[in-house]
C-alpha cells in the first residue's frame, strides 16, 4: 500500500474506550456516534486496535488474545439484544458503571458475561425468530474452519476451571482424536454459546463497517504479529509454535532494551516454527490476514521487525536481555500475502531497532512505515528522523501511540529540560503543558506524511492519568474511556484537515 499523493488524517481510539454505562466500550450507540464526529471532524478513518477476545487474567491486553479469528464477545452491544427479544426489557441498557468510568475487566467479565449467558438460554429455548436461527446457523457454517477449534478450546477450558491448556489431562493437551470428539460431544451446549457469542459480534461487526462505509470513514486495524500461547491456536497448531513435547514454550517472543524498558520486553508470546509455516505455504498466516481484512480495510502488522529477525528469548529467562536475533522468511511471506491482496492495504510499524534487513523488506513491497513526534525532539533534531520536517511522505505519522504516554502527560512526565528547550525553539514559541497536545496535532497534520494520526486523548489535551497503556506493565492498562467529543472538538479538527490539504477521502 503506496500513501504517496494521498494525504488524510484519522484517531486513534480503541473501541474499549467509547462510552456506555455497561463497563467497556461496544458496538452500540457509542460506536456510530463516534463515527458521526469522525465524519464532522473531517477525518477518513479510525484506527482502532485488536479487537480479538481477551484473557482475564492478563488485564484486557488486546495483544495477548486468546483467538486470531474470534471477535471479543464483550464488545457486544446489549441494547440489540433487547430488540431481538432475546434479554428483557430494561436488560439491554444496563447501568453498571457511569458511562466514561475505566473499564473494570473483572466487572465487565462477570455481569456482560452473565447477561449474554441468558441471552443465549433465551435463544437455545427457541424465543429468537426463525430468520435469527437461520443466520446464526449460516454464521456457523461460513467459520467452521477457526470457529469450531475456538469454542472446544474456550468450553475445555472453562471446564478445566480456567487452567491453560497446557495443565490440560494429556490427551487433550496433545489433541487425542478420540479425546477431542468425546469432548466435543459432552460440551456441545457449553461449545454452541461461544459460538452464539461469536455470531453476535460479527452480526453487530458488519453493521458498524456499512455505518462507517456510509460516512465514507475507513476502518484501521491492528494484526499482532503473535498470538497468545494460552490461545486456540497455539492449542490447536502446535507444530507451528516453538514448543516442548509438554506445549510449553522453548522460546518467547519480545524486544531487546530499548526506549521503553531498561530490560527489554519480555512478551511471553511462543514465537514461531517458520519452517513449518513455509512448508505449508504459509496457510494458517494467510488466512489470517484475509480474515484480518475482510473486518477492516487495511491493517498495521505489529512488531513488522519481526518478520526479518525476531527477538527469541530462552523461556527460562525472565528478562528479554539474553535473547538473540533469528532470522523470519518475510519476503517468501509478504509475496504470498501480495498474490493473495494487490495493493497490499498493510502498514509497516517499524518502532524500535531497526535495521537495514527490515528496511529493505518495507521497501520491497512498498509498505508504509510509521513515525511518531514524540521520538522527534532529541538529539540531533535536524536529522531526527521523527522530527516533522524529516518525515517521508509513505508513512502514517502519530503524535503519539497506545504505547506512549499522551501528549500532555510525556511534556509533563518524561521530556527532559533539554527536550523542551528543543521543542519551544521548533514550535517559536514557548511549549507549555496547556498548549503542547494542540501545538503536536498542528506538526503531525502539517507534516509531509500522507496519513496522520491523532489519539483522541491528544485531541481532548488530557494528561498522563490517561494513557492507554505501559509498555512491560502486566496490570492497570487498557482501561480509559471517553465521551464522544463535543462539537467544537470536531469543528477545530475539520479545519486543520482542511487547511494541511486533508480533505476526507473519496
Amino acid at each position: 500500500m503506496n500513501l504517496k499523493g494521498i494525504r488524510a488524517s484519522g484517531i486513534l481510539c480503541h473501541l474499549t474506550s467509547l462510552p456506555s454505562c455497561a463497563g467497556i466500550g461496544d458496538l452500540g450507540k457509542g460506536s456510530t456516534a463516534f463515527l458521526d464526529f469522525l465524519a464532522e471532524a473531517g477525518q477518513s478513518f479510525w484506527q482502532m486496535l485488536p479487537v480479538g477476545p481477551v484473557d482475564r487474567a492478563l488485564g484486557g491486553s488486546p495483544y495477548c488474545g486468546v483467538s486470531a479469528f474470534a471477535g471479543n464477545e464483550l464488545l457486544v452491544d446489549l441494547e440489540e439484544l433487547e430488540r431481538l427479544g432475546l434479554l428483557p426489557l430494561g436488560e439491554g441498557v444496563p447501568h453498571w458503571t457511569a458511562a466514561d468510568a475505566p473499564v473494570d475487566w473483572d466487572l465487565v467479565f462477570d455481569r456482560k458475561g452473565s447477561a449474554l449467558d441468558r441471552a443465549w438460554a433465551r435463544f437455545a429455548t427457541g424465543c429468537g425468530s426463525g430468520v435469527i436461527e437461520k443466520d446464526f446457523e449460516t454464521f456457523r457454517s461460513r467459520n467452521l474452519r477457526w470457529l469450531s477449534d475456538y469454542s472446544l478450546f474456550c468450553a475445555l477450558k472453562s471446564s478445566h476451571k480456567d487452567k491453560s491448556w497446557v495443565e490440560w489431562p494429556v490427551l487433550l493437551r496433545s489433541r487425542e482424536p478420540r479425546a477431542l470428539q468425546e469432548a466435543a460431544g459432552l460440551l456441545k451446549r457449553e461449545r454452541e454459546r461461544i459460538e452464539f457469542g461469536q455470531w453476535l459480534f460479527f452480526r453487530q461487526w458488519h453493521r458498524l463497517r456499512m455505518e462507517a462505509r456510509k460516512r465514507r470513514i475507513t476502518l484501521f486495524g491492528d494484526l499482532p504479529i503473535y498470538v497468545g500461547l494460552d490461545s486456540a491456536d497455539v492449542w490447536s497448531r502446535q507444530e507451528g509454535f516453538d514448543l516442548d513435547a509438554d506445549g510449553r514454550p522453548v522460546a518467547v517472543a519480545g524486544v531487546p532494551p530499548d526506549y521503553f524498558s531498561a530490560t527489554g520486553q519480555r512478551w511471553g508470546n511462543p514465537t514461531y516454527r517458520w519452517e513449518i509455516h513455509r512448508r505449508e505455504g504459509f496457510s494458517w498466516w494467510r488466512s489470517r490476514v484475509a480474515h484480518g481484512l475482510a473486518m477492516f480495510d487495511c491493517l498495521r502488522l505489529d512488531h513488522f521487525r519481526g518478520l526479518a529477525a525476531f527477538w527469541s528469548i530462552p523461556a527460562k529467562e525472565k528478562t528479554a536481555v539474553c535473547g538473540k536475533w533469528v532470522a523470519a522468511p518475510g519476503e517468501e511471506f509478504l509475496e504470498c500475502l501480495a498474490e493473495d491482496h494487490p495493493g497490499l492495504p498493510i502498514v509497516a510499524e517499524d518502532l524500535g531497532l531497526i535495521t537495514p534487513d527490515v528496511e529493505g523488506l518495507k521497501e520491497r513491497f512498498g509498505l508504509p512505515g510509521m513515525r511518531v513526534l514524540q521520538f522527534g525532539f532529541s538529539g540531533e533534531v535536524g536529522s531526527n528522523p521523527h522530527a516533522p520536517h524529516n518525515l517521508p511522505e509513505n508513512c502514517v505519522a502519530y503524535t503519539g501511540t497506545h504505547d506512549n504516554n499522551t501528549v500532555r502527560g510525556w511534556f509533563e512526565e518524561d521530556l527532559t529540560p533539554e527536550g523542551r528547550n528543543i521543542l519551544s525553539r521548533y514550535l517559536g514559541h514557548p511549549a507549555t503543558a496547556e498548549n503542547v497536545a494542540g501545538d503536536l496535532v498542528r506538526l503531525v497534520l502539517s507534516s509531509p506524511a500522507a496519513w496522520a494520526v491523532c489519539p483522541l486523548q491528544d485531541v481532548l489535551g488530557l494528561d498522563g492519568r490517561s494513557r492507554m497503556n505501559q509498555p512491560a506493565g502486566v496490570l492497570g492498562n487498557w482501561t480509559w474511556r471517553s465521551m464522544i467529543p463535543p462539537f467544537e472538538f470536531a469543528r477545530d479538527l475539520a479545519e486543520k484537515a482542511a487547511l494541511f490539504g486533508r480533505s476526507r477521502m473519496p
